[in-house]
C-alpha cells in the first residue's frame, strides 16, 4: 500500500485543528509529531529524521534576518507610547480640518506615516481610535466612513516599509528583505493613495458623511501653525529617512537599521521628555510577547516542514500547483484566493508560516520572479487584518469604540477599503513593474 495518502491527511488535519480554533503553533507541532509516529509505524518515517529538529530551531534563533523584527516593534512601541501618534494626529487634524473630509484625509496621511515609523498594526488602529474617531463623531462623519478609514490606514503598516511582514516573507522566501523593501514601495503608496481618492470621492458625493470642521473650532492657521507642523514631522521623517536610507543605499542590513532605528526611537521619546520607566517597561513587554508569538509559531511550522517533507509532501504541493491549468496565471489565482481566504480566519504570521514554505519551491519551478510574488502576498495578507469574522484590526479598534457604534458598521465601513485593496493587488498582478522599477 502506497504512502501517498499520508502528507494530504496530515495537512489537512492541521487546517481542520486551526479552523476549530486549536493555537496555530500547537495544531503545527501536535499534527507533526502525530504523523511521525503514525508514519514510522507503517514503514514510510523513519524517527531519526526528527534529529534535525534541534539544529533547525537554534537555526530559527540564531537567523540574523529574524532579528530584526523585534528591532523594529520596539521602535514602533516606543514611539507610539512616547505620544508620537497623538502629536502627529493632532497637529494633522488641525491642518486638514478646514477641509471637507479632512480630518479623514488627515488618518490616511497619519497612518501612511506611522506605518513608515512603526509598522505596528494594533498601537496605530488604537491611536487612531483613542484620538480621531471620537472627534470625527463628533462633528458628524459617517461612521462607517470613520471606522473603516482608520482601520485601513492602520493596516498600511503591513506594506510600507519598514514591515515586519516583509521581514517574515524575505526569511521564509528566502528572498533579500532589501529587495521586499524597495519593491512594496510603489504598491504601498499606491494604496494609501487609492485611501485618500475614496475619501476624496466620498466628501464630494456625500457632503454630509465627511463634513469640514465648524468655523469655530478651526485653527487660526498662518506661520504658526506650519512651525507646529514641521516640528511635529520632522523628528519622525527624519528616524524614517535614516533607517529606510540606510537599508536602501546598502549602509545597513534591515537587522542593523531596526536596531538604529530603535535606538533612535528612544532617542526622540527622550528628547521630549517621555521616555519613562513605565513607557520603556511596556514597549519592551509587548515587543517579548509579540516575539515569543512568532518564535512558538516557527518551531511549530519548523516541526511540521520536516515531518511533511519527511512524508514528501514538498513533492506533492509542488506537482499540485506546477500542474495547475493556466501555469504561472494559475499558479498565482490559486495562491491568492487561498491566502484571502484563509485571511478571514488566521493571522499573517500563521498564513506565511504555512502556505510560504510549500509555495515556494513552485514559484521558482515555473519561473516566478519572488520578490514580485513576495509583495504581492504581502499586500494579500494585509487584508486578513480587515477581513470579519477573525480581522485583528477589527478587534483592536472594537476595544476602543463607543457602545452606539454596532460592530456591523465596523463590518460596513471596512469592506470599500477591502475592495480598494484587491483593486491594488490586481494591479500589482497586472504591472509588475510597479514592484520591479524601483529595485537595486
Amino acid at each position: 500500500m502506497s504512502g501517498d495518502w499520508l502528507a494530504p491527511l496530515m495537512f489537512f488535519g492541521a487546517l481542520v485543528l486551526i479552523f476549530i480554533g486549536f493555537p496555530v503553533a500547537f495544531a503545527l507541532g501536535g499534527v507533526a509529531l502525530l504523523f511521525a509516529f503514525l508514519g514510522v509505524e507503517l514503514g514510510y518515517f523513519d524517527w531519526h529524521l526528527l534529529l534535525a529538529m534541534p539544529e533547525r530551531i537554534f537555526g530559527v534563533m540564531a537567523n540574523y534576518t529574524l532579528l530584526a523584527v523585534p528591532f523594529f516593534i520596539l521602535m514602533g512601541s516606543i514611539l507610539e507610547r512616547s505620544g508620537l501618534a497623538e502629536d502627529l494626529l493632532q497637529t494633522i487634524g488641525m491642518l486638514f480640518g478646514p477641509l471637507r473630509g479632512g480630518l479623514a484625509m488627515g488618518v490616511v496621511l497619519v497612518g501612511t506615516l506611522l506605518a513608515a515609523a512603526t509598522g505596528v498594526v494594533g498601537a496605530s488602529v488604537v491611536a487612531m481610535g483613542l484620538i480621531s474617531l471620537p472627534v470625527m463623531l463628533r462633528y458628524r462623519y459617517d461612521p462607517r466612513l470613520a471606522t473603516g478609514v482608520i482601520l485601513a490606514s492602520g493596516t498600511l503598516g503591513q506594506i510600507i516599509p519598514p514591515s515586519v511582514v516583509l521581514i517574515v516573507l524575505g526569511d521564509q522566501m528566502g528572498v533579500s528583505v532589501g529587495d521586499l523593501f524597495w519593491g512594496a514601495l510603489l504598491p504601498g503608496l499606491l494604496l494609501a493613495s487609492l485611501y485618500a481618492i475614496y475619501v476624496i470621492g466620498i466628501a464630494l458625493l456625500r457632503p454630509s458623511a465627511a463634513p469640514a470642521l465648524p468655523a469655530e473650532v478651526r485653527s487660526p492657521g498662518g506661520w504658526t501653525l506650519w512651525r507646529r507642523v514641521l516640528g511635529v514631522l520632522l523628528p519622525p521623517l527624519s528616524l524614517i529617512g535614516l533607517v529606510l536610507g540606510s537599508i536602501f543605499v546598502g549602509l545597513a542590513t534591515p537587522t542593523e537599521a531596526g536596531a538604529l532605528g530603535a535606538v533612535g526611537a528612544m532617542g526622540l521619546a527622550a528628547l521630549r521628555g517621555r521616555l519613562s520607566r513605565k513607557a520603556l517597561w511596556e514597549s519592551l513587554d509587548q515587543t517579548v510577547r509579540l516575539v515569543s508569538m512568532v518564535m512558538m509559531l516557527l518551531i511549530g511550522s519548523t516541526a511540521f516542514a520536516l515531518v511533511f517533507r519527511g512524508l514528501y509532501g514538498d513533492i506533492w504541493i509542488e506537482e499540485l500547483l506546477t500542474g495547475l491549468p493556466g501555469g504561472r496565471v494559475g499558479l498565482l489565482v490559486v495562491v491568492n484566493l487561498a491566502v484571502f481566504v484563509l485571511g478571514f480566519f488566521l493571522d499573517f504570521f500563521e498564513i506565511a508560516f504555512i502556505l510560504l514554505p510549500l509555495i515556494t519551491p513552485a514559484a521558482q519551478a515555473l519561473g516566478i520572479d519572488l520578490v514580485w510574488l513576495g509583495v504581492m502576498l504581502g499586500m494579500n495578507l494585509q487584508t486578513s487584518f480587515l477581513t470579519p469574522p477573525f480581522g485583528f484590526a477589527l478587534f483592536y479598534l472594537r476595544g476602543v469604540t463607543p457602545p452606539e457604534i454596532q460592530t456591523l458598521d465596523m463590518y460596513r465601513g471596512v469592506v470599500p477599503f477591502i475592495m480598494l485593496q484587491l483593486l491594488a493587488l490586481v494591479l500589482v498582478i497586472l504591472f509588475p513593474e510597479l514592484v520591479l522599477r524601483l529595485g537595486p
